[in-house]
């Protein structure tokens, strides 16, 4: 299986606190990985250092076959960054801030790349209005069509649904799925478990700057005690596993 990622002994302190303390995990291409973990886990911190805005302190990260480090300008052409906050400019319209995006990455058809994308992503009746006009699901579709001008091999998702409500969240989630079925491997944070159970191929837990648990959500699943059969047996939820999972490390 090849790898669009390899983290091994990752550590990074701010202030002498240490946030990541020997972080070690792999993505293969392909996939949509989860990484899951509280508010202040260091999710946000893993995903600067693999994106080359950060420079961790000890450990290595490969991406895309660059190391983060020695091929920084490398890895950002073969990736793309989607925050927690939409990145659109919201004086232009959905068409302009594509073809704006196309032409700063040198594509020889902006126009037509930004028509596709609007196509792709159902804002084609909204694609000559200012983003400052669009809901908040329209503006993180708008945002995430952006980060995939170019074709890269490999997006980052860190936190995509922060303050989105529940049906402007599906609709992303139904991007992300089709990404994956395009190829594209997506690195998710989230702190949604039910975002990881609908999205994910693969499961890491982050908890006190440690990759506590990671595998396919049937493998986590075995983790969590047997269920009691009474008249139906109950599957866990996520959500669950992951708290006996960190409840596990805190009793320990």
């Amino acid at each position: 299986m090849v790898k669009a990622i390899e983290v091994k002994g990752l550590r990074k302190s701010f202030k002498g606190m240490e946030v990541l303390k020997g972080v070690d995990f792999e993505v293969n291409r392909g996939e949509i990985f989860a990484l899951l973990g509280s508010n202040g886990a260091g999710k946000t911190t893993i995903v600067r250092i693999l994106t080359t805005l950060l420079k961790q302190d000890a450990g290595a990260a490969i991406v895309n076959g660059f190391d983060v480090t020695t091929k920084p300008g490398h890895v950002r052409q073969s990736i793309s960054l989607t925050g927690q906050f939409a990145a659109v400019d919201e004086i232009l319209t959905g068409r302009e801030n594509l073809i704006l995006i196309a032409k700063l990455r040198h594509l020889s058809h902006p126009r037509q790349v930004a028509d596709d994308l609007l196509n792709r992503f159902g804002l084609t009746d909204a694609a000559d209005r200012k983003a400052s006009t669009y809901s908040g699901g329209m503006r993180r579709r708008l945002d995430i069509a952006m980060s995939l001008i170019g074709k890269p091999q490999l997006i980052f998702l860190d936190e995509p649904t922060t303050g989105l409500d529940p049906e402007a969240r599906i609709e992303a989630w139904k991007v992300v799925k089709e990404l994956a079925e395009g190829g594209t491997t997506v690195f998710l944070t989230t702190q949604y478990l039910e975002e990881a159970e609908q999205l994910a191929d693969q499961i890491a837990i982050l908890h006190e700057g440690r990759i506590i648990s990671k595998g396919t959500l049937a493998e986590l699943k075995k983790l969590f005690p047997p269920a009691k059969v009474e008249y139906v047996e109950k599957q866990p939820s996520l959500e669950e596993i992951f708290l006996a999972i960190i409840g596990k490390k805190e009793g320990a």
